[in-house]
């Protein structure tokens, strides 16, 4: 049967749209892993490594270049939508009222992780197949090391919501934190994304966004609310094609598009509907895009170890720093504990992260799969682990900070 590249593209989407909905709805997987967790895994499984594997001609029928294209080009917009979001998120204004206890435990919560995730990353330097052809051994280091201190804002926000946490102080102090750690990972990729041979290109970009985002927030300021959300899509791809063009990254030009809105701009429940509809509609096509360049060339069992063993460092790491962050702070029995474990929340945004030292070829196919299996691993664990603690805890919920 002949099908055309429009008909086989529908199929992809067929696929794409109800394996993982399926699978979380019959399976009832939601207590450990939300519709977005299986949505990841789903795409892990339809790629070259699972099903490319057990069937390959059938892969590369619905697969091809012309299907590929045309996802990639979905994932490229869903995916600056989702970081746009997430910058316009960050709530830096409640983060410097409270500046040392944010500092503090931010700061921990990030070094951690950071420093275990790095010494990891220098064992693997040792090892061949990991490191991609285009990194120095810091940039391979410093870029794991990160990918193991990554919290995923978005999807921290939508955990805490369906644990009815998000407006209670306890919520807001875990955004706070994570807040801070967003500005801080997204300034680190930055540092390992300078290409010295395009430095005049980047100076461009950092000139040319701080003149015209302050013209832009002038702009937005004055605008009527149905307008800005149209004139921040302006706003959006203009910095994306710019940070890209300079050599960063377009989902770096992304973030910052969104960094520089103020929230209140916005309305919080158009901003709540935007975040649904765009995981619900199209960030799908980002998570199979995502699943299609994992590799398993390196043995399946040296990437599941691997991965176990950042697994080990993103969570030792995350934990050792919130406690010292809590014996600093003087916090409650069991409340760094809590705080340590949604700090976990990884998936989305470590994704994202991973997917650019792909880009860039800091890292390699192989290396790319670990990290996507500890993301997934450490976000399905967040749910099953604080929801016990919730119910002992339920004092410290309403305590500010």
């Amino acid at each position: 049967m002949h099908l055309s590249t429009v008909e086989i593209f529908l199929l992809a989407m067929l696929i794409i749209l109800s394996v993982p909905y399926l699978t979380w709805r019959l399976l009832r997987t939601d207590y450990f892993a939300p519709l977005v967790v299986v949505q990841i895994i789903t795409g892990i499984l339809l790629g070259p490594g699972v099903l490319g594997a057990a069937f390959p001609e059938y892969y590369r029928f619905v697969f091809n270049p012309a299907v590929v294209q045309s996802l990639n080009g979905i994932a490229w917009w869903a995916v600056m939508l989702f970081v746009w979001i997430a910058g316009i998120e960050l709530d830096l204004k409640a983060a410097w009222l409270h500046r040392r206890e944010s500092s503090i435990t931010a700061g921990l919560a990030l070094g951690g992780p950071l420093l275990l995730g790095s010494a990891a990353a220098l064992a693997l330097l040792a090892l061949p197949g990991w490191i991609g052809p285009k990194a120095l051994s810091w940039q391979f280091v410093l870029g794991v090391g990160m990918s193991c201190a990554v919290t995923a804002l978005p999807i921290l926000i939508l955990l805490l919501e369906k644990l009815a946490l998000l407006r209670r102080p306890i919520g807001q102090r875990i955004l706070r934190y994570a807040s801070v750690d967003d500005i801080a990972i997204w300034a680190v990729l930055a540092m390992i994304l300078m290409d010295w041979h395009r430095v005049g290109r980047q100076l461009v970009f950092i000139l040319a966004f701080a003149v015209l985002g302050a013209a832009c927030r002038w702009l937005m300021k004055r605008l009527p609310a149905s307008d800005r959300w149209y004139v921040g899509l302006i706003w959006l791809a203009a910095c994306a094609f710019g940070a890209d063009w300079s050599g960063l990254h377009f989902m770096v030009g992304a973030f910052l598009a969104g960094a520089i809105l103020d929230a209140e701009w916005f309305e919080q429940t158009q901003m709540d509907s935007l975040r649904h509809h765009v995981l619900l509609v199209i960030m799908p096509v980002f998570f199979l895009s995502t699943g299609l360049r994992t590799s398993w060339e390196l043995g399946g069992s040296m990437v599941f170890l691997v991965a176990g063993l950042l697994l080990f460092a993103s969570v030792a790491g995350k934990l050792a720093g919130v406690h010292l962050a809590g014996r600093i702070l003087g916090w409650r029995a069991g409340e760094a504990s809590l705080i340590g474990w949604f700090l976990q929340t990884k998936a989305l945004i470590m994704i994202i992260f991973a997917n650019i030292l792909l880009d860039k070829q800091i890292i390699t196919s192989a290396s790319f799969t670990a990290l996507l299996l500890m993301a997934v691993a450490s976000t399905m664990l967040t749910i099953p682990v604080v929801t016990p603690k919730l119910k002992r805890m339920a004092a410290l919920l309403g305590r500010a900070a």
